[in-house]
């Protein structure tokens, strides 16, 4: 793996003086799972930082039966605190979910909305201990949140992983695709679906990788990602929308991105048998 550094991506953003309540900012999901057939609301894991108790919410969404074995994915997001657009599409998705529970037809989908509790309450891009968390993973951490997503990594032996940031360097919809080759062939529809919403960056370098219509192929060491030595390697995508536009096209983008990656999921698994 190529490492690169990081660009700052903190320009035009100041933190939050006192963020908005995360019980409250998740009230309506755990509304919603407390009479849903299909969504189930997970709050047991938690940590301790400067005295105070926090968990790492996670929601799993059992969509209708679509074949023998259900497709394990996991989508995270707010592992940047001063990144809310991921969240909030997180939580609109799951809402689309649940009026339309077919789209996730065949699936098992763990979400986790907020994967930097302290960060997202403090609107920082680091955790409250002063840690990018998207720098810790697989390097011996001691982040108690990073510790509590690598157990779940290791445990879900997801078949995919999905993760939303928001990039403020950039004035375009992009992605990183890594893992499985059929990784290609699910991040070119979802920023084409994306791109309804929120123009695509074209640029040839991005965040300080080579990108080709709007693909990265290499990532930055410490990244969200399964573990190093899985068995079977899953699809690993990084969707990055630009923090300039409006909110709601943001959300837009992101939503109609993670309902193509399912369709387009689905189709492969179906059509597999007969390569």
């Amino acid at each position: 793996m190529i490492i690169a550094q990081s660009p700052v991506k903190t320009a035009g953003r100041t933190p939050r003086k006192e963020g908005r309540p995360l019980a409250e900012l998740l009230a309506p999901l755990d509304e919603i799972a407390r009479t849903s057939p299909n969504l189930v609301a997970n709050h047991d894991a938690q940590f301790d930082a400067n005295g105070k108790r926090y968990e790492l919410p996670r929601y799993l969404f059992v969509g209708p039966r679509g074949g023998d074995t259900p497709i394990r994915i996991g989508i995270f997001a707010g592992i940047h605190g001063d990144e809310p657009e991921g969240v909030h599409a997180l939580i609109r998705f799951i809402k689309v979910l649940e009026a339309k529970p077919e789209i996730a037809a065949g699936y098992y989908l763990s979400f986790y909305p907020i994967c930097n509790p302290t960060g997202f309450e403090d609107g920082t891009r680091h955790s409250r201990n002063g840690k990018d968390l998207n720098r810790e993973f697989w390097r011996h951490t001691a982040e108690p949140e990073v510790q509590l997503l690598q157990a779940d990594l290791l445990a879900r032996s997801f078949q995919g992983i999905i993760s939303l940031h928001t990039d403020d360097t950039s004035h375009g919809f992009y992605g990183y695709a890594r893992g499985a080759t059929l990784t290609q062939h699910l991040i070119k529809p979802a920023l084409a679906a994306a791109e309804q919403f929120i123009p695509r960056d074209e640029r040839p370098i991005i965040d300080g990788f080579p990108a080709r219509n709007g693909i990265i192929r290499q990532c930055y060491e410490g990244a969200l990602t399964m573990p190093p030595r899985a068995r079977v390697r899953p699809f690993e995508i990084i969707l990055e929308t630009p923090a300039t536009p409006p909110t709601h096209l943001k959300e837009l983008a992101f939503v109609a991105a993670l309902q193509t990656i399912l369709l387009e999921y689905n189709q492969f698994i179906a059509y597999a048998p007969n390569l």
